[in-house]
């Protein structure tokens, strides 16, 4: 038994620190479109000439980093719960609760993962680019897939840690 734990330790240590990687790589993605931002708009203000193609940016770069966010979350169980009905129950119950809760989103975020390999092989073969600045669409993908794939690890992760503190 306590190989199975120092095992778990050292796999919640790998996800702990790629979870925080992606989370600051995150980070840089908004701060850099944050820049591109003022700079659009600045530019727009005083010379009449925003940067072309800010918002498809934005669009692209906003998705990618809910990506990259959505791990840490999970993984420090900072997600939104709405516990008004489970307050009243034991922290066995509640253990129980959260496994069914982080065993679904294991099933979603694999599935996220699963068919976003086959919509970035889509976007590929039908070579759909953004309207103003002609960026592939499928070039997203490559990094949301990874993104999406770690997650589902994490929730299962998480899942796996609800069941052992159910059972306690």
């Amino acid at each position: 038994m306590a190989d199975a734990s120092a095992e778990d330790s050292r796999l919640g240590r790998v996800l702990e620190q790629g979870s925080t990687a992606l989370a600051l790589a995150g980070g840089l993605v908004l701060t850099l479109l944050m820049l591109m931002s003022i700079a659009s708009i600045g530019g727009r203000r005083l010379f009449s000439r925003p940067l072309p193609g800010d918002f498809e940016m934005v669009e692209i770069g906003t998705g990618l980093a809910i990506f990259l966010f959505l791990p840490a979350c999970q993984l420090r169980g900072a997600n939104v719960i709405v516990d008004f009905f489970t307050t009243g129950l034991s922290r066995r119950g509640q253990a129980w609760l959260d496994a069914l809760g982080a065993l679904l989103y294991t099933l979603v975020a694999a599935l996220f993962a699963w068919r976003l390999v086959f919509g970035g092989i889509d976007y590929l073969r039908y070579g759909e680019k953004t309207m103003i600045l002609g960026v592939p669409l499928w070039s997203s993908f490559v990094l949301i897939i990874p993104a999406a794939a770690w997650l589902a690890l994490v929730t299962a992760y998480t899942t796996l840690r609800h069941l052992r503190a159910a059972r306690r």
